[in-house]
């Protein structure tokens, strides 16, 4: 699984003219599988990601996490995050897990991510044409693979 984490002061997912998801202060997180990914990369993921401290203290450090700060997430699926672009110009996505595998691991993880947050997280839609605005706030963008837990 990769994941790209955007901290953000708002973001929302529009799907056909319809706001579907809108949070304020929290993350972005865009996710893509593998055929290969398991449960257990789901679990580590979700909680990396919702223990992260990427949000200020007091002092103005990095050192709170989501889940301290009771801040909201959106999870979008996002097969582009395994296009492989070392040959040509036309991005391949050959690693990106087929729907009928990814459908079932986005779902497990949302549902993960909602265990470890200890609320509701809001999506964009599996294999939607969908429009996500942010504000990034930071700005600060972290990629994760779970391939390289290092």
């Amino acid at each position: 699984m990769k994941a790209l984490i955007q901290r953000v002061t708002q973001a929302s997912v529009t799907i056909e003219g319809q706001k579907t998801a809108d949070i304020r202060r929290g993350l972005l997180v865009l996710v893509g599988f593998e055929d290969s990914d398991t449960q257990e990369d789901i679990a580590w993921l979700a909680a990396k990601i919702i223990n992260l401290r990427i949000f200020a203290d007091e002092n103005g450090v990095m050192n709170v996490s989501l889940k301290d700060i009771n801040g909201d997430m959106i999870i979008v699926s996002q097969f582009t995050l395994h296009a492989l672009t070392k040959k040509g110009n036309r991005p391949s996505y050959i690693k990106a897990a087929k729907p009928e595998t990814a459908i079932p691991l986005y779902e497990r993880f949302i549902a993960q991510a909602e265990a470890e947050l200890g609320k509701k997280v809001q999506t964009g839609q599996f294999g939607a044409d969908m429009k996500v605005a942010l504000l990034n706030d930071g700005p600060v963008t972290i990629i994760i693979d779970t391939k390289n837990k290092e």
